[in-house]
């Protein structure tokens, strides 16, 4: 929680970003954003151009980038209400196995997953509610949530991975 309040005073236009390679991954990402709408596409795009170098999933980075901008946007607009001193936490690890997991962490308090959690769908299929969540449920093949609802859990593997 040190890092996340040392990262809190940096410029909220200041994008935080590291990149490094492990053993247990292909490529592994750690960026910080502030809570504006206006620094998802730019964040979206720097990392879709860094998972489509590494080949960890070739094919689906459209599903992955569609559901990657549902969960920043339900961070800064729902979880911390465009607050401007709070930040969001994305991870995303590609694995040599074609595989991405991605996990989006918002510092709001949460909401009641269960409500979606169901089949995916809403009480109300016309409500702005809850289609986000279909929608990275729809494009992923795994997604959960954790921490009372601040923290979305991601994860996509390749077509031609499950073939094989």
């Amino acid at each position: 929680m040190s890092g996340m309040r040392s990262l809190n005073r940096a410029s909220h236009s200041q994008l935080q970003f590291s990149r490094k390679r492990s053993r247990s991954s292909v490529l592994e990402i750690d960026f910080w954003m502030p809570s504006e709408v206006r620094a998802i596409s730019p964040l979206v795009d720097r990392l879709m151009r860094l998972i489509g170098r590494s080949q960890c999933v070739p094919g689906e980075e459209f599903e992955i980038e569609l559901a990657l901008r549902e969960a920043l946007d339900n961070a800064v607009v729902h979880g911390n209400r465009e607050n401007p001193e709070t930040k969001v936490h994305i991870r995303c690890r590609c694995h040599p196995g074609n595989e991405i997991s991605i996990v989006v962490t918002d510092q709001g308090k949460g909401f009641d997953f269960e409500k979606f959690a169901g089949k995916g769908s809403t009480s109300n299929p016309a409500s702005e509610h809850g289609r986000g969540i279909q929608l990275m449920k729809a494009y992923m093949d795994d997604v959960h949530f954790e921490r009372s609802g601040s923290e979305v859990h991601m994860r996509k593997r390749s077509r031609t991975a499950s073939r094989a």
